[in-house]
């Protein structure tokens, strides 16, 4: 049975951007912008806090200090999000092995 793919390292790149790198080697640029319309989001769209952003190692997602976090299937691409808008895609690649 093959695992799911989940968040590995996450990297704030500024103007509510991501560079999320997942356990097979997927490496995304994802934009947040339209995803944090609600108003839960209220808080992530401060860039400040926005960047504070780490990787629960338990969910295997990115997390906020106020505890929100966003379905790793929907980041790595398998599964559009349930409700609202996700984040936009910017780039992805896949890393290679060296050796």
């Amino acid at each position: 049975m093959t695992s799911l793919a989940r968040v590995a390292q996450v990297e704030p790149l500024g103007d509510l951007r991501l560079r999320l790198t997942f356990t097979d080697g997927l490496v995304r640029e994802l934009d947040f912008e339209d995803a944090l319309s609600e108003s839960l989001f209220d808080q992530l769209r401060e860039p400040s806090y926005f960047s504070q952003v780490a990787v629960d190692p338990t969910t295997g997602t990115v997390t906020w200090p106020n505890e929100i976090d966003f379905d790793p299937d929907v980041l790595h691409g398998d599964h559009p999000p349930a409700s609202g808008q996700g984040p936009r895609l910017i780039s992805e690649h896949h890393l290679r092995a060296t050796g």
